[in-house]
């Protein structure tokens, strides 16, 4: 079994290296959009002209470039690619065939679409698509074949049946989880919870480790590019900076009934996503399927996704945002006048991207960083946007939406409990703060959606660790 532990070791390794690629990749895109931005406004300040209102537009335009770049990647060079991957490789592990979901096209477009619709500020993240990535390298890498650009490696055949195949594939898609997150027991706890319905112990093994070598690599090039960048030598280990929460682990026994009611409202909000979600979907397979030219079907697909990132930046136009992490709090460089309802916070809650948008969401000991109003108005505007772009012809995850709306009505939840009790700066009543209540809220609507629970819980507690 030598060939086969080390098959799943190279997988893993690959894995890790696509999920640090992926990142990186997504970081510098958004980071020259913002640098754009700033330079827009610094010119704005110094000139007192009319170019701050080419501001937004630039924005606006830099995010349109991608989306249709992520959408056109999907619908007119990869049709398997669209949109997260996931029930594909699920339906294909429980026995589906489906034609070209494991190709070299389906994987350079899944990963093109991936990236430049997170980079454009869709509310999406790269989890699903990761899932699908994952699977694809344990497909590749395990057969060492490929029709279309005829390569047949003479080794490692006795793995090209259908049962080593799902074997690899289960692998990699674990892998992909366990990249995303660094929590190589929670991708491994997601195949055995929700991919894979052909399981033993000896596939768990191989699967966790596969999943360790996934995070062990994602995590070395992370921290040795930070060492880098910041310190000016390669291969500086360095753990990523975390939301730590283990000092809040002596809790009350109060803080169970909002934790109670957290969860019944992540289940009710979790079944009325997905219920919607299942509406959208039908009246969009409706409306396209009665457009008969197959060229104008994809263009109006296309389209569609173009209208939902130009919805989400209409409704953050109240304020032009540059917005730098300093422990934890958003910095306003510049404001247009008003035309909208929205708050500086909530047009700042839209305009972040989802994973910093989550991180400031979960900070602890900020309780007058966003108010009733601003999380109230960025609830209902994300629940219904995410809702939307779920679906859509991009490839894209629905992780980071469903721990951004978790996040965002359990720092509701924490504010009410600040109010009725007060700041409290004792050990006894520490418990009470809006950032903690805000990652139960964020798993309760994770649950929710995805029904899933033990794996959940594993994946929260790496992030949060």
């Amino acid at each position: 079994e030598w060939d086969r532990w080390l098959l799943m070791g190279l997988i893993g390794t690959a894995v890790g290296m696509l999920g640090f690629l992926i990142h990186q990749i997504i970081d510098s895109l958004i980071k020259l959009k913002w640098d754009l931005v700033e330079n827009y406004l610094q010119v704005s300040k110094r000139k007192s002209d009319g170019s701050i209102h080419m501001t937004w537009l630039c924005t606006l335009g830099f995010g349109l470039a991608m989306v249709a770049l992520s959408s056109g990647s999907v619908l007119f060079f990869c049709t398997a690619g669209s949109p997260s991957g996931l029930p594909e490789i699920i339906g294909y592990l429980n026995g589906t065939s489906i034609q070209h979901l494991f190709n070299i096209k389906t994987f350079l477009g899944t990963f093109v679409s991936c990236v430049l619709a997170v980079a454009s500020g869709l509310f999406c993240g790269p989890e699903g698509p990761m899932i699908h990535l994952g699977a694809l390298l344990g497909c590749g890498l395990s057969q060492l074949q490929s029709d279309t650009l005829g390569i047949h490696l003479p080794i490692f055949t006795r793995f090209r049946n259908s049962a080593d195949k799902r074997s690899f594939i289960t692998a990699g898609a674990g892998a992909g989880i366990a990249s995303v997150f660094r929590a190589p027991i929670g991708g491994l706890l997601f195949t055995l919870e929700e991919v894979s319905s052909f399981w033993d112990i000896r596939l768990a093994w191989q699967t966790f480790f596969c999943c360790l070598m996934a995070t062990f690599t994602t995590d070395l090039l992370s921290s040795s590019l930070y060492g880098f960048v910041y310190r000016g030598h390669f291969g500086f280990f360095e753990a990523e900076k975390r939301i730590i929460f283990w000092n809040l682990l002596d809790m009350n026994v109060l803080a169970f009934v909002p934790t109670i009611l957290l969860g019944i409202l992540g289940g009710l909000l979790g079944a009325l996503f997905v219920s919607l979600n299942i509406k959208i979907n039908k009246l969009r397979m409706q409306f396209f399927n009665s457009i008969p030219k197959l060229s104008l079907r994809k263009t109006s697909k296309l389209l569609e996704t173009v209208l939902i990132l130009v919805s989400k930046q209409y409704a953050s136009l109240d304020y032009i945002i540059f917005t730098v992490a300093n422990e934890g709090r958003i910095f306003l460089m510049f404001c247009i006048p008003p035309h909208l309802f929205l708050s500086v916070a909530a047009a700042a809650l839209l305009a972040e991207n989802g994973k910093q948008g989550i991180t400031y969401l979960f900070k602890r000991g900020t309780h007058e960083e966003f108010g009733y109003t601003s999380l109230c108005t960025a609830l209902a505007l994300y629940f219904i946007l995410s809702c939307w772009t779920a679906g859509s012809a991009v490839a894209s995850g629905l992780v980071i939406p469903m721990l951004y709306t978790g996040a965002l009505y359990g720092r509701i939840i924490g504010l009410i409990l600040v109010s009725i009790f007060g700041v409290q700066t004792n050990e006894y009543g520490a418990w009470i703060d809006p950032g903690l209540f805000a990652a139960i809220g964020a798993a309760s609507f994770f649950s929710g959606v995805s029904r899933l629970t033990i794996s959940l819980t594993v994946i929260m507690v790496s992030m949060l660790s």
